[in-house]
């Protein structure tokens, strides 16, 4: 596991996030909380991977304490624009505060997804997919991310295959079509 950022607190219950349809087309705003009860309501998200110079991507564990999937492995950063943020500020904000980077992000695709975690709620977002590149060394803040590391694009397939339970369900249906429409992001660890 990587060095350690600081324990500050970046994600709250009462954020307002951004209710969309399935066009992306802003309809009003609710809270963290509320966006994710029950079966979700559809809201603006994003996920960013982050690869090194070697074509390695960089995961991280979610916090055991995240009330959804908690302990389960996923993409680099995965969060919500707020209200009346621009999507690149978010993108930014984010990177800093869960995993310490700065890296310039590229938009790759947009996808709609919906999943339940048993009784404790459901994620329902229209999802921006974002990629960049960066060596310097992450630190993980504990209150996002339990644990960080890197992994050859063929190591995270492999994972996915042996160890499906262990990620995420928003990062086995991005993570396919990165490797078939994005493979340039991927240099030498394919």
């Amino acid at each position: 596991m990587a060095e350690v950022n600081d324990d500050r607190v970046v994600s709250f219950d009462d954020e307002p996030l951004v209710l969309v349809d399935s066009e992306d087309r802003e309809l009003g705003f609710c809270t963290k909380a509320d966006a994710h009860r029950g079966e979700g309501r559809l809201h603006r998200a994003f996920s960013l991977v982050v690869f090194n110079s070697a074509g390695a991507l960089l995961l991280q564990r979610r916090a055991a304490h995240k009330p959804l999937w908690p302990g389960y492995w996923s993409n680099t950063v995965c969060s919500h624009p707020r209200r009346g943020e621009a999507m690149d500020a978010a993108i930014q904000r984010r990177l800093r505060e869960e995993v310490g980077l700065q890296a310039e992000m590229s938009f790759l695709f947009k996808f709609q997804y919906r999943a339940r975690f048993g009784d404790k709620g459901s994620e329902h977002e229209l999802c921006w997919v974002y990629a960049g590149r960066s060596d310097a060394t992450p630190r993980a803040n504990p209150q996002e991310v339990d644990a960080i590391r890197y992994l050859s694009p063929g190591d995270v397939d492999e994972a996915l295959r042996t160890t499906p339970e262990a990620f995420t369900p928003w990062f086995h249906l991005e993570w396919p079509r990165i490797r078939r429409d994005h493979s340039r992001l991927l240099g030498r660890g394919t």
